[in-house]
């Protein structure tokens, strides 16, 4: 499995319209979390969160929010803010714009956030536009550094390091509330926060 877990100033510029990291009034940074809400996964993250004064951005698929909609709605009532996610977790490049913004439109019934992220990354030029004209004041929000929790081939304390030798100041980062990811999830998380708490350096939500 190929990725990169910091991403190239390159790719920032050809997808200049999307927002792959924020400049903030104070040292902060910006934890992001994917394919969400999940029962396990979703109350262990905003429990972190807590301890720590800290704020995530939430980036949830349609159809998880059917399936768990008091853990999406505990995700708002503790002040984080949500993102559409698509609802059935569609890759851009592997689905036509029409079905791909049918998809997205049907998580929107149940997300209502300005805040858009690609599942994968993956989306066409095109498919950008269309978001941004269906979604009003609509963000294609992308990322600067990939926890890379997700990669079942690796162990938790690298995830650490990805993050932590990686991120900055108005960085967006990215761990994901999901099965897949739980176990490197779980060992990671509470170490970054404590990272992040210890270099004074505020975790805030992506604000709409």
């Amino acid at each position: 499995m190929f990725y990169l877990t910091k991403t190239p100033a390159l790719l920032k510029t050809i997808y200049k319209s999307c927002t792959w990291n924020l400049s903030p009034a104070k040292p902060s940074v910006y934890l992001t979390f994917d394919d969400g809400p999940h029962p396990t996964a979703t109350p262990f993250i905003l429990e972190q969160l807590k301890k720590y004064n800290a704020k995530g951005t939430f980036f949830c698929i349609g159809k998880n929010v059917i399936e768990y909609p008091n853990v999406y709605q505990q995700i708002l009532e503790e002040g984080h803010t949500t993102g559409n996610h698509t609802h059935n977790h569609l890759n851009g490049w592997k689905t036509n714009t029409d079905k791909y913004m049918e998809n997205v439109m049907e998580a929107r019934k149940y997300i209502n956030s300005p805040l858009f992220r690609p599942p994968y990354g993956r989306i066409t030029p095109f498919q950008i536009k269309q978001v941004k004209k269906l979604i009003p004041r609509a963000q294609i929000i992308m990322w600067d550094v990939l926890s890379a929790d997700f990669d079942t081939s690796i162990k938790g304390e690298e995830c650490v390091q990805n993050v932590v030798f990686k991120a900055k100041a108005g960085s967006i980062i990215v761990f994901h509330d999901s099965t897949k990811a739980w176990d490197r999830l779980e060992y990671c998380l509470p170490r970054v926060l404590e990272y992040f708490s210890k270099q004074k350096l505020a975790m805030e939500a992506i604000p709409y």
